[in-house]
């Protein structure tokens, strides 16, 4: 979900946008620790692991090279990404990502993604219970998709009349500019945060039917806990019901990444920067 004009939205995923970029001095300040993958920055608190700030630049590099080459599969969406200065901000919980805004102090990048330690789980497998989804599948991919895809492609943007946005209607069972009190009961995407602005849905529809395509949404027990939001959580289940969804996740045209990023990226060696 993204929320923007100074504020950060503290369910699942945060936002954070600022009308002044932040210098490297303020940066190395503020996020002492810092970690780039592909020209992207991640930056992290002094409190955030290292081990899981490692872990989830291992998922972006994933996502961006998904096949492990060393280079990046979609050279439009990275360059949109680096012309935009698409960032990844840690911290090591929802408090201190909103002491951090409160106090004034940071400069936060402009459009950043948070992502925090608590919710980073290196140890996730995609065919096993969980006690915890991994966020960093969420978060990043929420950067990427908003920052990168939905602005190269005009099939995916985030506004009413793209293709991405026809299926959301679809799928959902009518067109709503914020989530409607009661969603039809055809609806198998059924956001429910009043919060959430309908470019905002269609970031978390994206998340949603791509990841259930590769497979990170079905192991035991997940379906109980998305299922009041999103029924389809098998790649099956997707292609059987979103059809439109799923041949624009599944079209070559984008080059989107055809698996789960695991955190065992291969492409190059990624570490913390000193």
């Amino acid at each position: 979900m993204i929320y923007k004009s100074f504020i950060i939205l503290t369910i699942f995923i945060v936002s954070i946008f600022s009308c002044q970029k932040a210098t490297s001095l303020d940066q190395k300040k503020n996020f002492p620790k810092r970690i780039e993958v592909f020209n992207l920055n991640i930056y992290a608190s002094s409190s955030t692991s290292d081990e899981k700030i490692i872990h989830a630049a291992k998922i972006m590099a994933q996502y961006l090279d998904n096949d492990e080459d060393g280079i990046v599969d979609n050279e439009l969406v990275h360059n949109m990404l680096k012309s935009r200065n698409a960032t990844l901000v840690m911290f090591n919980n929802e408090n201190e990502a909103e002491n951090a805004w409160r106090s004034g102090n940071y400069d936060f990048p402009e459009n950043a993604q948070a992502l925090f330690d608590d919710e980073t789980i290196p140890s996730f497998d995609k065919t096993k219970s969980n006690i915890r989804f991994d966020a960093s599948l969420e978060e990043v991919l929420h950067l990427i998709t908003h920052e990168g895809y939905s602005q190269v492609y005009d099939d995916l943007k985030e506004i009413k009349g793209s293709l991405i946005s026809n299926a959301m209607d679809m799928a959902r069972g009518g067109y709503f500019t914020t989530p409607p009190q009661q969603y039809p009961s055809s609806a198998w995407y059924s956001y429910d945060d009043k919060t959430c602005s309908y470019d905002c849905m269609i970031t978390e529809y994206f998340y949603w039917s791509l990841t259930s395509i590769l497979g990170a949404q079905s192991y035991p027990g997940r379906i109980n806990e998305i299922g009041h939001e999103w029924k389809l959580n098998t790649k099956e289940k997707v292609m059987s019901t979103d059809t439109l969804i799923y041949s624009l996740m599944t079209s070559s045209d984008f080059k989107l990444p055809e698996k789960l990023p695991d955190s065992e990226y291969l492409g190059f060696e990624i570490k913390l920067n000193n």
